[in-house]
């Protein structure tokens, strides 16, 4: 099969998720702006950093005029989640060039993390089937959605309307994300001990009940891994 034929099925496969990214970055936009980031910086924020989690914390905690130590701790914290997707990713890229490992590492995101893993534990880890292909299809493809997403809620901003449900757009991604991935009694576990403190935590200031939450999850199913 032709790289292109990887590629596109891994767009494709991405696609059921971008209906729920693609409000969720005009939300985004919108909050970048009210929070008092420049046009300019908020559409950065999504080209650089590329973490939509994290742009929103960040936005937030810029408008709370939050110290800066404080909040790139939070990032920091939110974002520890990706290197455990880069550990159970390893032995599948381990054959890429360094070119590819960089350019799959900066298209890291949940959504495209969620179908590339599901994709190479189908096919396994042989480069000749094309799982980086797949795995750059559905990054890409993320990507841009995130990219104009972005760009529209800046642009409209304001103009959204208050009464659109537009915030239900974060849960039900992280929900349809998420849900593939409950295989196993760690999983299940981490899952709801990190959504319970979420919920408990939900009124600590600075959002740190978010980072709480981070680190209940990865603590609880570092152990129960380990214990398996």
């Amino acid at each position: 099969m032709k790289p292109s034929h990887h590629f596109w099925a891994g767009v494709r496969a991405e696609l059921p998720l971008l209906v729920g990214v693609f409000p969720f970055g005009l939300i985004y936009g919108a909050l970048a702006l009210g929070a008092g980031l420049s046009p300019a910086a908020a559409q950065g924020m999504s080209s650089i950093v590329f973490a939509g989690s994290s742009q929103f914390a960040a936005a937030q905690l810029v408008h709370d005029s939050t110290p800066a130590l404080v909040i790139v701790f939070t990032i920091a914290i939110i974002n520890l989640r990706h290197m455990l997707y880069s550990a159970s990713m390893a032995p599948y890229l381990k054959e890429l060039s360094l070119r590819w490992k960089i350019l799959l590492s900066y298209l890291m995101t949940d959504e495209a993390y969620a179908v590339a893993i599901l994709n190479y534990e189908r096919v396994g880890e042989t480069r000749a089937l094309g799982g980086h292909w797949y795995f750059l299809g559905a990054g890409l493809g993320l990507w841009t959605t995130w990219q104009i997403s972005t760009a529209l809620g800046i642009w409209l901003g304001a103009a959204i309307p208050a009464e659109w449900p537009l915030d239900f757009a974060l849960p039900l991604t992280f929900i349809a994300m998420l849900m593939p991935m409950l295989k196993n009694r760690p999983s299940v576990v981490a899952a709801l001990s990190a959504g319970a403190v979420a919920v408990l935590a939900f009124s600590w200031p600075y959002r740190l009940g978010l980072v709480a939450a981070v680190l209940t999850g990865i603590f609880v199913g570092a152990i129960l891994e380990a214990r398996k």
